[in-house]
């Protein structure tokens, strides 16, 4: 082969392999060339609306994104509007959705919906957020959990559980304590994380389970108090507050925090999107939001997030047969 060509198809072969690297590595020659809307699968206020806020509020600090961001809540059906919007927009590189664990039930349990989560787009799990168990800090006979359970028995149905929708994580987690220690407390569904949080702080429920986020307006206030935490480990900032594993019950449960690309979102848009957000992430903006809000948890996107998902989804799916089984 003369020596001209060779060299020829050599260069060809490298920058091809340049090409695949780039793509691979998260880097594409993709933008977004109008704005995007950035959905959020529950109401303003809650742990959620804050997050896609905040991360919003970095991008356009760093100016990492060409064009505007545009937050969209959309909040009924328990994340079901959300996942149907986005479903109707397939193919769409200019538009996200922000998720709850709702991302896994709400399919679960709506299978008219016909949502497969696996048909999204794997953008980013920027962290695992983490419950606590709250009441209004003026309950004074409540200092622990056996404290909390005894309150509630002796009130039965009338105690009000403060949650953002059937089938939501709260609602799971209502549906855990009430099996587990025998409670018949009423569950009383809001528009979204923020509000549940004032419906407590305002004496119109008996008790929620927070994210830490989600409470800052009120516990710095002395308003609400935590209870015990659905982690394996204290929070580094409530060390006060045990776990549920230190009172005799091992649970833990966390809400992922991810972003997701629309069904049919194109290769290059979702590789612009998979760097966009672990640029976002390796800011010490979004390391302080994680630290302060008390999340957790490394970067994941691609075939490792779907993988993610899907593993949730069968654990949710098991929990809710165990639920039911409990209720029988």
């Amino acid at each position: 082969m003369p020596l001209l060509r060779r060299s020829l198809l050599v260069l060809l072969a490298a920058l091809s392999l340049l090409s695949v690297t780039a793509v691979a590595g998260g880097q594409s020659a993709w933008l977004p060339t109008r704005p995007v809307e950035f959905v959020i699968m529950a109401g303003k206020g809650g742990g959620a609306d804050l997050i896609v806020r905040s991360m919003i509020e970095i991008i356009d600090k760093h100016k990492l994104v060409p064009v505007p961001i545009t937050p969209v809540n959309i909040a009924g059906g328990s994340g079901a509007d959300a996942l149907v919007y986005l479903k109707k927009r397939n193919g769409d590189d200019h538009l996200l959705l922000f998720t709850l664990n709702s991302f896994y039930t709400t399919p679960l349990q709506r299978p008219e919906l016909g949502i497969d989560i696996a048909s999204f787009a794997p953008i980013g799990r920027m962290a695992e957020d983490t419950f606590l168990l709250w009441v209004h800090a003026d309950r004074t006979d409540i200092k622990t959990l056996d404290d909390f359970v005894k309150a509630a028995r002796a009130k039965g149905d009338k105690w009000i559980m403060a949650g953002t929708g059937k089938g939501q994580e709260d609602s799971l987690l209502t549906d855990f304590l009430n099996s587990t220690y025998g409670l018949k407390m009423s569950y009383k569904a809001m528009g979204g994380g923020g509000e549940v949080a004032r419906e407590l702080a305002e004496k119109r429920a008996d008790s929620t389970v927070n994210n830490p986020a989600e409470q800052n307006d009120f516990f710095p206030k002395g308003l609400t108090k935590p209870i015990a935490a659905f982690t394996p480990q204290r929070l580094e900032m409530h060390l006060r507050v045990p776990t549920f594993r230190e009172t005799g019950m091992d649970f833990q449960y966390f809400m992922q925090r991810s972003v997701v690309g629309a069904p049919g979102m194109s290769a290059p848009a979702q590789a612009y999107y998979m760097s966009l957000f672990k640029q976002v992430f390796d800011t010490p903006e979004w390391q302080a939001y994680m630290k302060k809000n008390s999340l957790r948890g490394k970067f994941l996107t691609g075939p490792e997030l779907m993988s993610y998902w899907l593993n949730e989804r069968e654990k949710h799916e098991r929990w809710d047969m165990a639920v039911r089984a409990m209720k029988r």
